[in-house]
């Protein structure tokens, strides 16, 4: 086990550019009177903020689990989906479902980008950061 803590800077103010993103765009009477270019900029923008969120969330979910086990290099052997149900057993996430779904929502964003999937991931961001805040939560908690 690792003494040495994580820098959650990163993910703090991923967190927290994504929040403002979320904020702007939920303001519906300020939201609906824009143009369509500036309405698709706006959500292409939490789409982005959520890709750093998640990316930046899932290095310190397997960073945590690294410092807190015996054998650390086993962490980096692991899969992806036994990386998140081990995160779960640890308390840092909740829901491991839910965290698949986000991945699937990362890799729609990876791979394509049309209009239609764009609607889908930004609604699903409004799950996410309640779990990304969590996490940070979580993480914070245990690098005092």
């Amino acid at each position: 086990m690792m003494n040495e803590k994580l820098d959650l800077t990163a993910l703090r103010n991923a967190v927290s550019s994504l929040e403002d993103s979320l904020d702007v765009v939920s303001d519906s009477t300020w939201f609906d009177q824009q143009s369509k270019q500036v309405k698709n900029t706006l959500v292409a923008g939490v789409i982005q903020n959520f890709e750093f969120v998640y990316e930046i969330g899932i290095k310190m979910i397997k960073r945590q689990i690294e410092a807190e086990s015996a054998s650390p290099e086993e962490v980096d052997e692991t899969n992806f989906r036994e990386v998140l149900r081990v995160a779960a057993e640890k308390g840092l996430i909740a829901d491991v479902e839910a965290w698949f779904k986000y991945r699937q929502m990362r890799n729609i964003t990876a791979h394509t980008y049309d209009h239609e999937k764009a609607k889908k991931v930004y609604q699903g961001t409004l799950d996410f950061i309640v779990d990304a805040r969590d996490l940070l939560q979580k993480l914070e908690a245990r690098n005092v």
